[in-house]
C-alpha cells in the first residue's frame, strides 16, 4: 500500500519524527528500521521495554490525523481498475484501520482482498504475509507477482516465493536488490488478458 499504491511519505516521516522525539531517538534511524515492517514490530525493535501495542496505537492515530501531503503513486488508479477484484490482493504492514484511512484519503475503494498486520502473526520481512496474501486469492505465492518499494517487502515476496517488482519510490534503486524488475511507479506495467483468462503484467511504458 505505502509506497506502492499510496505516497504517504510525508505523513509516515512526520509522525515517526515525533515519536522518534518523545522518546529520544533520532529520526532518521527510526525511519530507516520503519518502512515496510508493521509498527508494532519497529517499536518493538526499537524501544522493548514500551507497552507496543500502546505505542502502535499511538503512531497509528497521529498518521491517520495526517493526511497533507498522502497522494496516490502515479498509475495506482489504473492499475487497480485494470485488474480483476478477484486476481489481486493488497498485502500491507498497516493496521486495518490505518488502511481504510489511507485509502480513504487518495479516494479509492478499500480492494476485495487486504491483509494487514492484523491479520499476521509475522511481519514483513517474513514470508507470513505474501503467502497470505496468495491464500487470499486461491494461489501460492510462486504463481504471483509481488510490486513492493522496500527492501523489508522484497525480502517477504522473495522468501514467500513470488515474482518481484520493485518500485523506485521510497528507496534508491541501490537498494532494492533482489527484485526482478525495479521500475520508477506503475506507469510501467500494463496488464494484458491471455488464453484460458490468465493474466500478465507487463514491463514498459
Amino acid at each position: 500500500m505505502d509506497g506502492v499504491l499510496i505516497y504517504s511519505n510525508p505523513s509516515v516521516e512526520r509522525t515517526w519524527a515525533k515519536w522518534a522525539d518523545r522518546h529520544g531517538l533520532d529520526a532518521d534511524d527510526v525511519l530507516a528500521a520503519a518502512h515496510g515492517r508493521p509498527t508494532i514490530e519497529t517499536v518493538r525493535l526499537l524501544r522493548a521495554q514500551l507497552d507496543a501495542a500502546a505505542e502502535t496505537e499511538w503512531v497509528e492515530r497521529t498518521e491517520m490525523a495526517d493526511p497533507e501531503g498522502v497522494v496516490a503513486i502515479p498509475g495506482a488508479r489504473e492499475l487497480m481498475a485494470a485488474l480483476p477484484s478477484d486476481r489481486f490482493a493488497v498485502v500491507t504492514s498497516a493496521t486495518r484501520p490505518l488502511a481504510a484511512a489511507r485509502f480513504a484519503q487518495v479516494g479509492f475503494e478499500l480492494p476485495a482482498e487486504v491483509v494487514t498486520a492484523d491479520d499476521i502473526v509475522s511481519g514483513k520481512p517474513d514470508p507470513e504475509p505474501y503467502v497470505a496474501g496468495a491464500a487470499r486469492l486461491g494461489l501460492r505465492a510462486s504463481d504471483c507477482v509481488v510490486v513492493e518499494d522496500s527492501p523489508a517487502g522484497i525480502a517477504s515476496g522473495l522468501a514467500a516465493g513470488a515474482t518481484l517488482i520493485a518500485l523506485a519510490t521510497t528507496y534508491p534503486v541501490s537498494e532494492l536488490g533482489g527484485a526482478q524488475v525495479v521500475v520508477d511507479d506503475l506507469r510501467a506495467l500494463k496488464v494484458d488478458y491471455a488464453q484460458a483468462g490468465s493474466l500478465a503484467i507487463h514491463v514498459g511504458r
